[in-house]
Order: structure tokens, then sequence, then C-alpha cells
């Protein structure tokens, strides 16, 4: 019943990452037929991520309220509902509107499943719930992308993902039960990692006063905010500074998120014989690395190699950082500040990457490695910080 479930879960996280990718591919023709300025497209990405960061932040008590099962399920339904709005969005004023449930219901549904699978599944779970997440968002511009080269309709592609998406609502539907009874199974208790004991002094803390809680939600933040920046700019770094094609730069950056997807999917192997915080500290240490290229005057096929090698870096670190929430805060507390944690991620890749735009419009874009080494640099800092207030309560409980 386990394995059969995790495919359910895997399931939902592919559904998650389908829509990501979609506005970004259809934007061009979606621009001339609503009349909308250019810049509309980042007002309409704004208005998904507050919806997500909104749902993140009030995810733990709906979460605790209802349950995973019924919160995935209304979610999942309300983004399907929201593509097909946008489908059928007879102005731009719709496709506002459609945009809120669709960051709602993206929010709840990551946060309750992250905290799912950090509570009932070993690290490598969670290292291939977010490759799937990527086979997802890699799908998503694949299926737009036919319907615009066949039919010239950005239409029909948001109405084949939110078909995609009301089959899921269906398969979650009827799975509903099984939510309670694997959490309850004994093989899939089994699968925990020992809590902390140690946390047993803060279970009447508020989330936010628990030790360590701050330094966590700093780590997600520049971590996002690192990787979303990468994506962001990229190209325009290895055009404007490598002198590189467009064609050629696009195909960089494309490796860059190859690396994150394959590197998450080794990663669940790794976390067989490598504990959570070793992987994130190795990750960190190699994106650092591959960061560094970037900036060295070294040929351009040295910035090619740092951009895989921060991909292959930041692959591990966040769904390993996600696991360790109920090992580091404990149970009763892990659903809340897991949507804290993500909240905090989504305001970190929502507003770093048009910071470092607006900065390099004022001087360059020759910048971007420069940054990238200071967000993923503070978060090493902050990670490292907060494991070394772990350990130190390890050492004095072993005394």
């Amino acid at each position: 019943m386990a394995t059969f479930f995790l495919v359910i879960i895997y399931l939902a996280f592919i559904s998650l990452g389908l829509p990501d990718s979609l506005l970004g591919v259809s934007w061009a023709l979606m621009q001339p037929e609503f009349g909308a300025p250019l810049e509309t497209a980042g007002l309409l990405f704004m208005t998904i991520a507050g919806g997500t960061i909104i749902s993140s932040f009030v995810s733990g008590a709906v979460l605790n309220r209802f349950g995973t099962g019924i919160v995935t399920f209304v979610s999942v339904l309300m983004t399907a509902c929201a593509l097909l709005g946008f489908q059928f969005a007879p102005s731009l004023f719709w496709l506002f509107i459609c945009a809120i449930p669709l960051g709602l219901g993206a929010g709840a549904v990551d946060t309750g499943i992250n905290n799912y699978v950090a509570s009932h599944y070993k690290a490598h779970h969670m290292s291939w719930l977010h490759c799937f997440w990527g086979v997802g968002a890699t799908l998503g511009p694949v299926i737009m992308a036919q319907y615009i080269s066949g039919q010239h309709s950005w239409r029909s592609g948001y109405l084949a993902i939110a078909g995609l998406q009301f089959v899921l609502v269906v398969i979650l539907f009827f799975t509903l039960p099984l939510w309670s009874k694997v959490a309850g199974n004994n093989n899939v208790n089994k699968t925990l990692e020992p809590e902390n004991t140690n946390r047993a002094d803060v279970v009447k803390q508020k989330p936010l006063q628990i030790r360590g809680v701050k330094l966590a939600l700093l780590s997600f933040f520049f971590y996002c905010g690192a990787e979303a920046t990468m994506g962001l700019w990229g190209s325009s770094f290895l055009v404007n500074v490598k002198d590189l094609s467009v064609d050629a730069a696009a195909k960089w950056v494309s490796l860059y998120y190859a690396g994150i997807t394959i590197g998450r999917f080794i990663t669940g192997f790794i976390t067989l014989k490598i504990d959570n915080r070793t992987l994130i500290r190795m990750g960190q240490i190699i994106a650092l690395v591959g960061a560094a290229l970037l900036f060295l005057p070294l040929p351009s096929a040295f910035s090619l190699v740092g951009f895989i090698m921060v991909g292959l870096g930041l692959a591990p670190i966040f769904p390993c950082m996600l696991h360790e929430t109920p090992t580091r805060f404990g149970q009763e507390h892990s659903q809340t500040i897991m949507g804290y944690q993500m909240a905090i991620a989504y305001t970190g890749s929502t507003f770093l990457p048009p910071l470092l735009g607006f900065v390099a419009a004022h001087s360059t874009i020759g910048i971007f490695p420069f940054v990238i080494v200071c967000f993923i640099l503070i978060m090493f800092l902050g990670s490292e910080r907060l494991n070394s207030i772990f350990n130190k309560n390890v050492f004095l409980e072993w005394q």
C-alpha cells in the first residue's frame, strides 16, 4: 500500500510542476491577444507567487484541521479550475482572477506533501519527490509547445494541462482514505527517522520561538533566491559577458536545470548511505565552486562546467533541508514550520531575482556570479550555524 501510495504522491508533484513554466512559454502569444504590456507577465507571475506565499504561511493550521489528503484534493481541484479559467479567460482581468487560486492551490499542495513525506518516508523519497517536480516542470512547456506549433493556440495548451489536473483530481478523490491508512501503517512508520529526543523542551513553544527555526528560514530564502536567479539571469550573463549566442546560452541554462533534476534522482540513492546534513554541506560546497568558476577569468568552457556544478550542487539541498524539519524541530511543529519554510522559499525566489535585475540595470550583468556566490555563501553559513546548534544539543544530552 505504501509503495502504491508513493506513486500517487509522485503524480501529485508532477502536477505541481506542470503549470510552473506555462506562462513564460505562452506569453508571446497571450500578450498581443490581450493587448497587454510586456511587463504584465511579471505581474501575473507575482500574483501567482503571492497566492502561493499566503497559502504556505497559513497551511499549517489548515492541514492540521482538515488533513493532508483533503487539502491536497481541494488544492489540486483549485489549480485545475484555475488552468481551465486561463483557457476561457476573455480578458486580462480574468487572467489575474484565475492566477489567485492557481497560487493558493500550489502552496498548500507543496507544503502538505513535503511534510507528509518528511514525516512518513525516508530521505531518498524526498529527493525523488522533487525530481518528479522537475519532470512536471519539463513536461509543461513541451505540451504547450506542441499546441502552439500545431494549432498556434495557447488556450488549447492550458486546456490539455487542466485536463491532466482533473484526471489527478479524480485519482485523489478515490484514494482519500489512503492518506490516514498509510500514515498509520506500521511498515511506513518504521521508515521514520528517529526523533531528536532533545526537542521535548520545545513542545509548548511557538514555532518561530524554537531555536534554529529562523536560521532554517534564512537558508531556504537564499537557497531559492540562488536557484531562481541562476535560471532567470544566467542566459543574459552568458550572452552579454561570455559572448555566447542566445541559442547556446539557452542550452547551457537547460543543462543547469538538468543538473538539478538528475542530481535529485541520484541523491535519492546517495541518501541510503549518507545523512541529510552531510549532503547539504557537500551540495553547498559544490555549488560554491561552480559559482566561483563563473566569475574567474577562464575560457567559456569553464562557465558551462560552472553552470552544471551549481545545478548538481543545489540538487540535494532543498529536499534534504525539508526532510530534516521533523527531526530538527519535532513532529508537533513540523507542519507549521514546513509552511513557513515554503512561504519563505517562495519569497526568496519571487523577490531576489528581480532585485539582481534592478541592480544590474543600473550597473552591469557582470555582477551575476558575485551575487550567486553571496547567496550560496549566506545559505552555507546559516546552515552550518544551524548544524552547530543541534550538534551542541546532542553533546549536552550525551553528557
